[in-house]
């Protein structure tokens, strides 16, 4: 693996509230693992996971940002560079969905206007519980231009998909900006890419330009 060639490597966000399933949901598509007591996320952690989409390796950073409103000051560093955000709410806590305008709110201001989002109604395995109707999610999804899906990280339904959703998305957008790029400078240069944040080029964990990301690299 250490000598796989990486063609892109895309910094994904999960946002939403405390306990709707962000981390499960990461360690499903990153290990395949699904953790009954999941302890709440201290902080930030990211995990990656390289896929190929149209013969291209894709390298997946994601990063789980904790839902504690007293880390937010912390978090929101970590939206810059995110080419992809995740979402989340619990299908079965509607107070977690009508919290999701104020993440989405948070996101736009803090990541690239172009940014891919998909929304994730998680835990759709607890149907019985079901507090939020996919009905009403659909038309928020709708209203604000987002990709939407629900999910459920222990019956691993819909989470690969969701993922390969935003990073297919994300690399159409930086193919098109590729070849608009290459229309424009005979030489082909991919810098316009690096200055709108959409791509980082090879392995690094962060935008090259502006080394400003405020934290240290525990």
């Amino acid at each position: 693996m250490a000598n796989q060639k990486i063609d892109y490597v895309f910094k994904i966000v999960l946002i939403g509230d405390s306990a709707v399933g962000k981390s499960q949901i990461l360690s499903r598509f990153a290990r395949n693992e699904f953790s009954v007591d999941s302890k709440a996320t201290i902080g930030v952690e990211f995990q990656t996971r390289t896929v190929v989409i149209q013969h291209k390796s894709v390298k997946a950073q994601i990063w789980d940002t904790a839902g504690q409103e007293r880390y937010r000051a912390v978090t929101s560093a970590y939206y810059r560079g995110a080419v992809g955000a995740m979402l989340v709410y619990d299908i079965t806590k509607r107070q977690s969905f009508d919290h999701i305008p104020r993440w989405l709110e948070e996101l736009r201001g803090h990541a690239d206007k172009n940014i891919v989002i998909i929304l994730l109604g998680n835990k759709s395995d607890l149907e019985n519980q079901r507090a939020v109707p996919t009905e009403d999610a659909k038309e928020f999804a709708q209203k604000e231009g987002l990709f939407f899906l629900e999910t459920s990280a222990l019956e691993s339904t819909n989470v690969e998909t969701a993922f390969l959703t935003v990073l297919t998305e994300i690399f159409n957008i930086v193919n098109k900006r590729n070849l608009v790029a290459n229309e424009d400078q005979s030489n082909g240069s991919s810098a316009p890419l690096v200055g709108k944040k959409i791509v980082i080029p090879g392995p690094a964990q962060e935008i090259p330009p502006k080394r400003t990301m405020c934290c240290n690299s525990s």
